[in-house]
């Protein structure tokens, strides 16, 4: 089973390109986003607990999303693997990760990190803005505080899998297909 952790700050291109992942390699797609969004609609006890939560303006607690990917992982027992998408964000969650996994003998497969310098991140999100209609990615010092945040707190999630030798970082900068080609060539590695 291929698990693959796509990383990167915002901007890099991690949609763009995990479109392409999930066509080639035929991998569901876990975005943390996606899970609290469909278990609230759901109703499932997850989801109610998790509304709770953001109701409050509380964050919800890791043991509740590494809940949902569990159910997720369930459902889907028999798939090709998974592309993590917004998670992990902390050691403590790639911790729980490798956890989850390790009790469905799997792992982590590979983290593809997707490098693009500050700069470019800046004119690429401003640009988004225009077309996207996204009020975060109008702002010059909203993008700017994304970054910081990015760099600050999940960096140490790219060092715990270098640790591990699972870390492969891409240059994000340059022709799509290039970069594709690149993390292929990382996965058929892995």
């Amino acid at each position: 089973m291929l698990n693959l952790i796509l990383f990167g700050p915002p901007g890099a291109g991690k949609g763009t390109q995990s479109e392409k992942i999930i066509a080639k390699y035929n991998l569901i797609h876990l975005s943390t986003g996606d899970l609290l969004r469909s278990e609230i609609q759901a109703g499932t006890e997850l989801g109610l607990k998790a509304k709770t939560l953001m109701d409050q303006g509380i964050l919800v607690p890791d043991e509740v999303v590494i809940g949902m990917i569990d159910n997720k992982l369930k459902e889907h027992r028999d798939a090709a693997g998974f592309i993590f998408d917004g998670f992990p964000r902390t050691v403590k969650q790639a911790e729980a990760l490798d956890n989850l996994l390790a009790s469905y003998n799997e792992g982590i497969s590979v983290m593809v990190a997707l490098s693009v310098d500050d700069d470019e991140l800046l004119a690429r999100l401003l640009n988004r803005g225009k077309t996207s209609g996204r009020p975060d990615d109008q702002n010059e010092e909203l993008i700017a505080k994304r970054i910081q945040e990015y760099n600050s707190k999940t960096k140490p999630v790219a060092d715990y899998y270098q640790k591990q030798g699972k870390f492969v970082a891409i240059n994000g900068i340059g022709e799509i297909d290039f970069i594709f080609g690149e993390i292929s060539n990382a996965i058929e590695a892995a």
